[in-house]
């Protein structure tokens, strides 16, 4: 691709070397309180400058709550954290009205969703009635109580998570509610260096991070990112792999179309991160798993037999050719 047509579509060369060196300080200075997570943290962030949320399938204890508490850090914004119990009500999330008896009026009482990143810990133990009071202001970014609109800023993010071994008492998200994250990944257990680090002391899970950009920076980021120049073939790409998760045999529902948008907004983030004013087919293939996997269904059948959604992904990528023709030409 020349410069001018980078140009044309608002990404110059030097755009993109400047949002690859913001990008990078971000992820290096997150990763001072998260270790050796390099990939998750730029993923996380990828959804973030994308306009998205994150879901974590993750046991305790493997630092979700640092992970959210220094991206807000690093980007000098708020973060808060609810912890999802059976008891917990809508309200308690959103905010709720209260009755003034001096003014006679009500004012709104803004709830923890009112936050840059907010942490929404073991979804999965709500009920769906409180699990959905988060599907509009993570699709429209705005909260709405007795009839009152109130938008909850920018940037805004969910990482949410849920405990994939213990299931009891849990109540399991929606597809609807799922196709909304616009990526799902696993934080993990450390390494055997984070390990001794974090033995040793080295480490403290609780320290601040200093900032490093600021919000206006995030959204001049966030405005770039739909500058990038995403070819006619790689947009066929990205369509051709996400119709043959319908197609597969193993699937019982496949990725949405809101599945393929999502897959063509990170690709283009991601792209910029690396110093690129283009996608690659290379994009498409390391996002399709973090962005499709948990859209898919699985017949019951396949599950039983040990089939997950990811080695889905992983073989419709190597039947679904990418590609031949230089996308930059």
């Amino acid at each position: 691709m020349t410069a001018e047509t980078a140009a044309q579509q608002g990404v110059t060369p030097d755009q993109a070397s400047w949002f690859a060196q913001q990008f990078a300080s971000l992820v290096g200075n997150v990763e001072t309180a998260v270790l050796g997570k390099h990939h998750v943290v730029e993923l996380a962030f990828t959804a973030m400058l994308s306009g998205g949320h994150l879901l974590l399938e993750d046991v305790p204890g493997t630092g979700k709550t640092s992970l959210a508490r220094a991206m807000s850090q690093s980007v000098h914004g708020s973060a808060s954290r609810i912890q999802f119990t059976p008891d917990l009500l809508p309200g308690d999330v959103t905010g709720i009205t209260v009755y003034d008896q001096r003014s006679g009026q009500f004012d709104f009482h803004r709830g923890p969703i009112f936050a840059n990143v907010v942490l929404a810990d073991e979804i999965n133990r709500a009920s769906p009635k409180t699990q959905s009071a988060l599907l509009e202001v993570m699709e429209e970014g705005n909260v709405t109580v007795d009839g009152v609109t109130h938008p909850v800023g920018a940037p805004f993010m969910v990482i949410a998570t849920q405990n994939p071994v213990e299931q009891a008492g849990t109540y399991g998200l929606p597809e609807a509610q799922l196709d909304r994250f616009l990526m799902r990944t696993s934080l993990g257990y450390p390494d055997h260096g984070a390990t001794l680090k974090i033995l040793q002391n080295a480490h403290d899970p609780h320290r601040t991070v200093e900032a490093v950009v600021g919000l206006d920076t995030v959204a001049a980021m966030s405005q770039l990112c739909r500058g990038v120049y995403l070819d006619a073939l790689i947009a066929d790409y990205i369509a051709r792999v996400v119709e043959a998760t319908r197609d597969a045999t193993q699937v019982r529902l496949g990725s949405s179309t809101r599945g393929a948008i999502a897959l063509a907004r990170v690709t283009r983030a991601w792209a910029l991160a690396h110093g690129r004013t283009y996608v690659t087919p290379d994009d498409v293939k390391e996002l399709a798993e973090p962005v499709l996997a948990h859209r898919l269904i699985l017949e019951p059948e396949a599950e039983f037999d040990g089939v997950t959604a990811t080695a889905v992904i992983a073989q419709i990528l190597l039947d679904v050719p990418p590609p031949t023709h230089d996308a930059r030409a």
